[in-house]
């Protein structure tokens, strides 16, 4: 490894060379490290339902000179995953890392819940990624090489503001993580999941519109803010990178302090 700050930093993050598809690229906490990923050298596929956002985030990056691509995919459903799953790599070829940040956040009082909300939540938020990662994991095994990570929520963790199904399919997310994280770290891929606090994103255009929820939700926090997509591209591009080779299984909080105030 080099010994020019240069070469050291690139010799422990870099991403030259490896290929990335972010779903949920096209907004948020996706479109941040789909943005990172891309930057730190990663040929990123960005995979999103909305074609206006896709085309504007990889137009972005292409004129920042990097490599990108876009898929229009419908992650609500099995077919639509599966699709998605091929178009995806019919682009820059098998990814070698995989982002799973596409999500729904529909909460209504637990009594309502209804078996469509809980359907809708489980096969974007939970589904998609198992199958996306059943598509891609195996190969990534083959070649020694893969990097699998999850958005999940504090709601994985804690239940408040009404977690609902969305609360359960983000805690069996990060147990996807681990499940991974053993079938498959054994040949060099690992599993993990990043941990946001509250981020003012469309996600959370609910909470964001209440002012006084935002402002005791930053409160809550131990830097005194709440979360922007942007606090993310450091976590993804160490998780993404050759440095966090030892580092699998696990869930990391980029919150703030929030969890643990």
């Amino acid at each position: 490894m080099s010994t020019t700050p240069a070469g050291y930093l690139s010799g422990l993050f870099s991403l030259e060379g490896r290929t990335a598809l972010v779903t949920g690229g096209s907004s948020g906490i996706g479109r941040a490290i789909a943005g990172a990923l891309a930057r730190a050298g990663a040929s990123v596929v960005v995979m999103a339902r909305k074609e206006a956002e896709l085309v504007e985030t990889v137009e972005e990056l292409t004129a920042d000179g990097c490599r990108a691509a876009r898929v229009s995919a419908d992650l609500s459903t099995r077919e639509g995953i599966k699709a998605g799953a091929e178009a995806a790599a019919a682009v820059f070829g098998e990814p070698d890392i995989l982002v799973n940040s596409a999500g729904i956040n529909l909460r209504p009082p637990f009594g309502e819940l209804g078996e469509e909300v809980w359907d809708t939540t489980m096969t974007l938020n939970l589904e998609a990624p198992f199958l996306l990662g059943q598509r891609f994991g195996p190969g990534m095994a083959e070649r020694g090489f893969g990097r699998i990570i999850h958005i999940t929520s504090q709601q994985a963790h804690r239940a408040f503001v009404q977690s609902g199904a969305y609360g359960v399919s983000k805690g069996a997310l990060e147990s996807l993580a681990r499940s991974q994280a053993e079938a498959w770290s054994p040949y060099g891929v690992t599993a993990n999941t990043l941990v946001p606090g509250f981020v003012m994103t469309p996600l959370n255009r609910r909470l964001s519109s209440d002012p006084e929820k935002v402002a005791a939700l930053a409160a809550r926090t131990m830097v005194g803010r709440n979360g922007l997509a942007e606090d993310f591209a450091g976590a993804a591009v160490f998780l993404a990178s050759p440095s966090s080779a030892y580092v699998t299984g696990q869930s990391l909080f980029v919150d703030g302090g929030f969890s643990v105030h």
